[in-house]
């Protein structure tokens, strides 16, 4: 398993990105959909990582600055096939170092508040997140859940 910053112009993780966003369409309403399309994710504040096995893309995810000492983290996904493997961990501790190594003070995150998004809320609980009112641009949301954490 390699974790490798990707410029997200390779049809694997075009399709494993496109993926994602149709399993969030069909379980969160449209109005609570937070996921960052290719455009967003390529944007300068952002960093995008994937995770592959070989040449499969196994996991993926992002960090955007939003300030000068805290950033969001974005896009956390793991194939289907490959859940409860250590994907998600082995990336967002990944993450959480990189953050600090940017000096960042604070991370920050949105998922959704479903049954389908309890292993991830168990995952950033794992690693010191705990729940906070929206930041940035978001809004309160019944379908969000918010979470933070200070490095």
């Amino acid at each position: 398993m390699r974790i490798v910053v990707d410029d997200l112009s390779g049809p694997r993780i075009a399709a494993f990105l496109a993926d994602h966003v149709r399993q969030m369409r069909e379980i969160t309403p449209p109005e609570s959909k937070h996921a960052l399309d290719m455009d967003g994710l390529r944007a300068p504040d952002v960093t995008f990582w994937s995770v592959l096995d070989g040449d499969e893309v196994i996991g993926c995810g992002a960090l955007k600055r939003l300030s000068a000492d805290h950033a969001e983290l974005k896009s956390m996904r793991t194939s289907p096939a490959r859940t409860r493997g250590g994907v998600a961990s082995a990336l967002l501790a990944h993450i959480l170092d990189e953050a600090a190594r940017r000096s960042y003070r604070r991370l920050s995150l949105e998922t959704g508040s479903a049954p389908f998004f309890l292993p991830a809320r168990r995952l950033y609980t794992k690693f010191g997140f705990t729940p906070c009112a929206p930041f940035a641009d978001y809004r309160p949301d019944p379908s969000s859940t918010f979470m933070t954490r200070e490095l």
